[in-house]
């Protein structure tokens, strides 16, 4: 093996192998997806910070995820898009492996933020007099740091595991980025230590937390249920499915990229999921949250008329 070991300058991402007609379409479709996601969560992020009335830990931590809807999608899809728009589908060793990093880093901090979000529509739905004092200004900045500083080590605990790896070819990657289960492949070297390291991280980074929401929003409900007023449970009841959703979303494909047996065809199977939660989710976010929660719209409406009015 060792005679054969070279060092990695580049490698192929070959993406999506299809007609270059259907290509060239998908380049377009994925385009207008992409510019919506940073449309949507651009004009969301815009909201919170200049109403005064969202300024509340439910939409600071609404902005956050934002701010990773866009970096998630900006980390994939233009790479993506370059190779659908030409055939030279080359990508560095270096910037790879970086945006395998940004790419951990960026999804697990989404999961912590989500699971952050439950803890707070729980807080404020089932103590809601306690509810300034738990959710302090204070406390929301605590949690928001620790999730992006958790998410960070440990996927450079990931990075550094592979940076630990002989690598000997075929340097292609079936993927259209550097996805770590797809990068893994490259190497001529076991890779048992990294399947269980990641596997690890799924355990605790997804089934944990979605084990903590559903728990949470069991008693959401519960709580939703005892509420006297018709209209404090529409408004809870409209709240929560907005963030159930968005975490159906992105817990369920990434549990089924990563957890779930692979199928006869996984390298197809994790690009579609890989797909569905790099644009798609990213895009959907937004229209999640501003077509079923009644401050983003109106917040959205006080801008529009101001605007007019300027």
């Amino acid at each position: 093996m060792g005679g054969n070991q070279t060092w990695i300058t580049q490698v192929t991402l070959l993406g999506f192998q299809l007609d270059p007609a259907l290509q060239c379409f998908l380049c377009g479709l994925f385009s207008v997806f992409y510019t919506f996601t940073l449309l949507g969560n651009g004009i969301i992020l815009g909201i919170i910070c200049l109403d005064p009335r969202l300024h509340t830990p439910m939409y600071f931590f609404l902005s956050h995820l934002a701010v990773l809807d866009m970096s998630y999608a900006s980390n994939n899809v233009p790479k993506m898009l370059a190779n659908l728009a030409n055939q030279r589908r080359t990508i560095s060793f270096v910037p790879c492996l970086m945006q395998t990093f940004l790419y951990l880093a960026f999804a697990v901090t989404e999961c912590l933020i989500l699971v952050v979000m439950s803890y707070d529509r729980y807080v404020a739905i089932c103590h809601p007099l306690h509810y300034a004092v738990i959710m302090s200004w204070r406390v929301c900045t605590i949690l928001a740091a620790a999730s992006w500083m958790f998410s960070s080590l440990l996927s450079l605990v990931h990075l550094v595991l592979i940076l630990r790896l002989p690598f000997c070819g075929p340097h292609e990657i079936n993927h259209f980025f550097c996805e770590i289960l797809s990068v893994l492949k490259l190497a001529c070297a076991d890779t048992r230590l990294n399947q269980l390291c990641i596997f690890a991280a799924c355990v605790f980074v997804l089934v944990g937390p979605l084990c903590w929401v559903l728990v949470s929003y069991t008693r959401i409900l519960l709580a939703i249920l005892r509420i006297q007023s018709g209209e404090g449970r529409r408004k809870a009841f409209s709240t929560c499915s907005s963030h159930l959703c968005v975490v159906g979303l992105f817990f369920g494909s990434a549990i089924v990229m990563y957890m779930a047996p692979q199928s006869r065809h996984p390298e197809e199977q994790q690009k579609i999921l890989s797909l569905f939660y790099s644009l798609f989710n990213p895009m959907l976010n937004p229209l999640i949250y501003s077509l079923r929660n009644a401050e983003v719209k109106g917040a959205l409406q006080r801008a529009l008329r101001k605007e007019r009015l300027m």
